[in-house]
């Protein structure tokens, strides 16, 4: 079975690399023809507690700017919060690497900071931002704002284009093969076909044919755990109503009957109690 979380799976592995990292940049800030891999630095919040938040994409060029990157496919407009947070926490953990003291009275060195979301649903209305003080405050100026620039599709050719064609790739084939390998090696397949995210793709098919599969994804586990409690609960039920009608006089077969189970499954109940 394919995850649910798939498309998100693949979107942070494949910036997890440098080499990819720097062309998100570069897809985000075309004029800026200085920057490389070593100028780059992975600030995404990885190690999470369960009172953490975590985010998809965080990095840092140079000490100047440091870039939140989001990947929806549902639209939520708590994305905005979302992403405030996960720019304290960020803020956090550089002025602990930096070693700057919030609580002192010299002023904190801050880079930049710019949001992004990269949308892959559908949506009739493609808002070019979203604004914490317009969706939470009626456009109050005197809150705390958050701006945060939404993408729809980037530029032909460009990374973040590569990407959201392989989210829409990979949707057309669940629609034909469900959430399935064949899905994703059929998404995989057309994408090396059409020249999109060829070379991520090429050289780790394989593992991103594992990121993208589970056997016992979180969801199946629970699904799982709470069917086999809710069947439990059922079954207990079943018994003590077994035993019950039996005491009163009941045949085995009238209560197998009454119950929608098998004879043999009635006489193990009461056989199980002594009776």
């Amino acid at each position: 079975m394919a995850k649910y979380t798939a498309k998100d799976s693949v979107f942070t592995s494949l910036f997890r690399e440098p080499k990819y990292l720097l062309q998100l940049y570069q897809a985000l800030h075309p004029e800026d023809h200085e920057a490389t891999e070593d100028s780059i630095k992975n600030v995404t919040i990885t190690n999470v507690l369960l009172d953490q938040y975590y985010n998809d994409v965080g990095f840092q060029i140079g000490e100047k700017i440091v870039i939140l990157v989001e990947q929806q496919s549902s639209w939520s407009i708590n994305i905005v919060v979302r992403c405030l947070l996960y720019l304290a926490q960020t803020y956090q953990e550089y002025f602990e690497s930096t070693k700057q003291n919030v609580y002192g009275s010299k002023k904190l060195e801050l880079p930049k900071p710019e949001m992004y979301v990269i949308f892959t649903g559908s949506r009739k209305t493609k808002p070019e931002y979203l604004y914490l003080s317009k969706e939470f405050f009626d456009g109050d100026d005197s809150v705390l704002d958050v701006k945060v620039k939404m993408i729809y599709d980037g530029k032909e050719g460009d990374i973040i284009n590569q990407y959201v064609t392989f989210t829409k790739i990979y949707n057309e084939q669940v629609k034909l093969h469900g959430r399935t390998r064949e899905a994703v090696l059929e998404t995989i397949r057309i994408c090396k076909d059409q020249n999109v995210l060829s070379e991520y793709l090429s050289g780790r098919e394989k593992e991103v044919v594992d990121i993208m599969m589970t056997l016992f994804n979180e969801e199946y586990i629970l699904k799982t755990y709470v069917e086999s409690r809710e069947k439990e609960a059922s079954e207990k039920t079943k018994i003590g109503t077994a035993q019950k009608l039996y005491k009163k006089g009941n045949s085995i077969e009238d209560i197998a009957d009454t119950l929608d189970v098998s004879v043999k499954e009635v006489e193990q109940w009461i056989g199980l109690v002594g009776v």
